[in-house]
């Protein structure tokens, strides 16, 4: 049995299915494609800084592996960073050893960042995030500033942990213990190919 559709009907159809499908709800915006740009590892570094009462002293990682992904409109969405714990040099190799055992590199080999929100302000970021060290997860939040130029994105920024909070004791010299804070930099360079 064959069923014949009013033409004038199959047309108000064929109107209504392209209206449905041209839809955007109301508000709605298209996203935006995003890129992932890795760090140069010949130029980025992180650094820590830690004071005893008898001198400070600061330990670099050039052995940084970060990752951010920004859009087309070139907002930063997310960023993701890890480096070896061995990789933080001194200048001062017992120090360094030292420093491996208290923070038990051996069992806990890496210090990790995770991004869940970056707001920019003109030039001024601030990331928040989590940081894992030594096995443990603490919410940090990251000052820093951004610079675009030479087909690159820069990031600078600082930010404090203190050591009891990821469970590490502190590390000693002539028996009196280093300050609890840690200083931390970040020196990111990323990359641009296209700014």
């Amino acid at each position: 049995m064959k069923t014949f559709l009013n033409p004038r009907l199959t047309g108000w159809l064929l109107l209504v299915s392209a209206g449905l499908m041209a839809f955007h709800p109301p508000n709605s915006t298209p996203e935006l494609a995003k890129r992932k740009l890795m760090a140069d590892r010949t130029k980025s570094t992180i650094t820590y800084a830690m004071s005893h009462p008898m001198h400070s002293f600061e330990g670099v990682s050039r052995d940084v592996a970060c990752v951010m992904v920004v859009d087309d409109a070139n907002k930063i969405e997310s960023v993701a960073a890890a480096a070896k714990l061995s990789s933080f040099d001194s200048d001062n190799t017992n120090r360094d050893s030292h420093a491996l055992e208290t923070m038990e590199a051996l069992k806990y080999p890496k210090v990790t960042f995770t991004s869940n929100d970056i707001q920019q302000d003109g030039n001024n970021l601030t990331i928040k995030g989590n940081l894992t060290f030594h096995g443990v997860t603490k919410p940090v939040v990251i000052q820093a500033n951004r610079q675009d130029g030479n087909a690159q994105i820069t990031v600078k920024g600082d930010f404090d942990i203190k050591l009891s909070d990821y469970k590490i004791e502190r590390p000693s010299l002539m028996m009196v213990p280093v300050e609890e804070t840690v200083k931390l930099k970040i020196h990111m360079v990323f990359k641009d190919t296209a700014s």
